[in-house]
């Protein structure tokens, strides 16, 4: 099997539908993956709007296997394997390896705060080298906003110099333009960033970056990936602000219940909206406000139900 190519474009970090019993639902799951996936998106699956840190290590290996077996393409797939505990993240991670994974999206360890970049550095490397796989593939995963524990330039460039195959790319997730462009000023070779945003994603693109990693790809991903492949177009500042427009609206309600209430209304199927405590699902005016809002901007997504 080769190994994984370097990674760019749009991704999706898949939300997961659940059952009644708050199991994961994967008959649904793979139907929104295959989805995705004719719409020409990549997908990320068990970060932070997967509601991966509500998923045990156990759920998403056994999820991992029942994708592939379900005819996803592993190369077309990352996996977020970042816990708080070193041996989780070995476990998941080596794992996503051995399936042939595109990558993995991997948190800092982020329960213990004020963390030095010693320390994260050398969380890094332990899973890396216990890992030791020539396959693996790592994008490392900035969220400050969320995880309070953040990746800095100079320990992306430190771990890049360090694994110069193995650590490939970067999701930003930190909301601050400032912070994607300090990365891409770094000048690291043929290092991925993607933003975590489609906001920044003509700024991205304009500069050198890779792509984004967005949740409103769950429900926007045509538009998104038409504005990726155009980004040099003269209508590309009038893409960016549809996409903004259609952004700024979902982000005003809890994203991970808004998504779902969104797929669960197109779809015609009230199961979607179920997420794990301690997320709640959007209440019925929410949700009506939201959906009217949706509808005033014209929004549609043709061929969604299949």
């Amino acid at each position: 099997m080769a190994a994984p190519e370097r990674l760019s474009g749009v991704l999706c970090p898949v939300v997961t539908p659940f059952k009644d019993d708050l199991s994961p639902d994967l008959e649904r799951l793979v139907q929104h993956c295959r989805w995705l996936l004719s719409q020409n998106v990549g997908l990320a699956v068990f970060g932070t709007t997967s509601e991966g840190n509500s998923l045990s290590v156990e759920e998403k290996i056994s999820l991992l296997d029942q994708l592939v077996d379900a005819g996803i393409e592993p190369s077309r797939l990352i996996s977020g394997t970042g816990h708080c505990a070193l041996t989780d993240t070995v476990k998941l991670t080596a794992h996503a390896a051995v399936l042939g994974c595109a990558g993995v999206l991997m948190l800092p360890p982020f329960y213990y705060k004020d963390l030095s970049d010693e320390g994260l550095f050398a969380s890094f490397a332990e899973v890396i080298e216990r890992v030791g796989s020539d396959d693996l593939r790592v994008y490392l995963y900035h969220i400050p906003p969320i995880a309070h524990v953040g990746i800095s330039p100079h320990l992306v460039e430190r771990l890049v110099t360090q694994y110069p195959k193995t650590v490939v790319g970067i999701k930003d997730s930190s909301g601050n333009w400032g912070n994607t462009d300090a990365l891409l000023q770094l000048g690291l070779d043929d290092f991925r960033i993607f933003v975590g945003s489609e906001t920044f994603l003509l700024r991205n693109m304009r500069h050198g970056g890779a792509g984004c990693i967005s949740s409103t790809v769950n429900i926007n991903p045509a538009a998104i990936y038409e504005l990726y492949e155009n980004w040099q177009s003269e209508k590309a500042e009038t893409m960016q602000a549809d996409l903004d427009a259609l952004r700024s609206t979902v982000q005003k309600y809890p994203m991970i219940p808004a998504l779902k209430s969104i797929i669960g209304n197109l779809r015609g199927e009230t199961q979607w909206q179920t997420v794990r405590p301690p997320l709640v699902a959007l209440g019925d005016d929410q949700k009506s406000k939201l959906l009217d809002a949706l509808h005033e901007l014209g929004f549609q997504m043709p061929g969604f139900i299949d």
